[in-house]
């Protein structure tokens, strides 16, 4: 006989221990799945992007590594563990400080590619932050050495060597995916 599994609400999700060692749960259509383990390059670039993130906006957000954030996925409960965040302070107050997960959907979510995963499947992941309201998706490609920038309203679009990621949603921040894969010292 085979046994149904046990559907996690958002507020049991949110109540279950800390996964033991570096283990991070996601929340996906109602089950705690472990999110995959980052390796070097991945750390790098985590590290690289923060670091533009916050030169050119720490004064105007909150810029969260490996933050989970609560979002509504095919209307039911997501939590999802962004490699990185970008939250306004027009969107959370400067003054939140409770140590939980992200109650306001971000304007930009960074995920990282793992060499378990594939291009298609952040993409995937991407069109589901999309549909939750998340205003822009990176999906970072050190394999291509690219950036894909997802649009709610617009096709994606792929930055490649030294063409100039610019937004007018981050007004004032630009680099190139060269710049990017250069500073994080990926071969």
């Amino acid at each position: 006989m085979l046994q149904k599994k046990t559907q996690l609400t958002l507020e049991e999700f949110l109540t279950l221990p800390e996964g033991e060692g570096d283990i991070t749960y996601e929340l996906i259509d109602g089950q705690a799945l472990p999110k995959m383990s980052p390796k070097k390059f991945h750390s790098r670039l985590t590290r690289t992007l923060i670091k533009l993130l916050e030169q050119w906006g720490d004064e105007r957000a909150e810029i969260g590594v490996e933050w989970a954030v609560k979002l509504t996925r095919k209307r039911r409960d997501w939590v999802p563990v962004p490699d990185v965040l970008y939250v306004s302070y027009q969107r959370l107050s400067p003054d939140w400080n409770d140590d939980e997960a992200c109650p306001i959907v971000p304007e930009l979510v960074i995920e990282i590619i793992l060499p378990e995963q594939t291009f298609g499947q952040l993409a995937a992941k991407a069109r589901d932050y999309l549909d939750a309201k998340v205003l822009r998706v990176w999906v970072v490609d050190s394999k291509a050495r690219s950036i894909t920038v997802f649009y709610p309203d617009a096709a994606p679009q792929t930055y490649m060597g030294d063409t100039l990621l610019t937004d007018p949603l981050f007004d004032g921040l630009e680099f190139t995916a060269e710049q990017v894969f250069q500073m994080a010292k990926i071969p």
